[in-house]
């Protein structure tokens, strides 16, 4: 499927760029907070490579830039 969002070849850069969101938006306000992250990334897991992303939403153009397009293998739910 395609998908919108930023990519990422490491997990330390998805995180990284999860916290960037978080310190940008001030969350979590406090450690106690159910809400502790503004957004979260998610793993390829079926693509060679494996990356990370995080998927387009207007709020993270501020922080993350641009978006992209490109391709996420999913499984395939019939098989």
């Amino acid at each position: 499927m395609q998908v919108t969002g930023y990519k990422f070849t490491t997990e330390q850069e998805a995180i990284n760029a999860r916290e960037s969101i978080d310190l940008h938006y001030g969350i979590p306000i406090s450690p106690n907070d159910i809400t502790q992250n503004w957004t979260d990334y998610q793993t390829a897991e079926l693509n060679n490579p494996i990356f990370w992303y995080i998927v387009y939403d207007e709020s993270l153009r501020v922080v993350l830039g641009e978006p992209s397009t490109f391709e996420v293998t999913v499984p395939n739910p019939f098989e």
